[in-house]
């Protein structure tokens, strides 16, 4: 008898483990005609500062493990495989995917997303910048006007959350 009960426990456990974890006010965002897609790892909303206040909570630290809000400004047009994400006063952040494990839709630019993971300081190279200007569609004469290196707060997410409007009902 106490094995199956604790069998059953262990049952109920592991399949509440494997789904996705949905937030807790579902309620509310269908109710504002929204809905979320998950990428990577499974993470919630809860906790999640703005993205805005990212710089702040760095301050004096090269890294920091953060659940983040915000807006992206643009993904990568070739395969979604990075997005940038604006952290407030005309600045955005370089945002990556663990072990390049999954992609954004490319069509995700301006819609808000929730992330979890690792921000850090990092220096791009002209190299890399150029690449990326490359992925956003810049032209020829765009992506030669990149000639130094830059210094910034880039992410590694291992989970996302992306909020869409819902499609409107028939």
């Amino acid at each position: 008898m106490k094995n199956t009960v604790f069998l059953s426990a262990l049952g109920i456990t592991l399949l509440t483990a494997c789904t996705n974890h949905q937030p807790e006010n579902n309620e509310q965002i269908a109710a504002a005609g929204l809905t979320l897609e998950y990428f990577g790892d499974s993470i919630t909303q809860d906790a999640a500062i703005s993205a805005d206040q990212l710089i702040a909570k760095m301050n004096g630290k090269d890294s920091i493990e953060i659940k983040l809000t915000g807006t992206i400004e643009d993904v990568c047009q070739k395969k979604g495989c990075w997005m940038n994400l604006s952290i407030g006063n005309n600045q955005s952040m370089k945002v990556r995917f663990k072990d390049y494990a999954f992609f954004m839709p490319k069509d995700a630019a301006g819609k808000t997303v929730f992330i979890e993971g690792l921000a850090y300081r990092d220096t791009t190279s002209v190299a890399e910048l150029q690449h990326y200007a490359e992925d956003a569609g810049q032209t020829k004469e765009e992506i030669a006007k990149i000639t130094e290196p830059e210094i910034n707060i880039s992410f590694e997410a291992n989970g996302v959350i992306l909020q869409n409007e819902a499609a409107p009902k028939k």
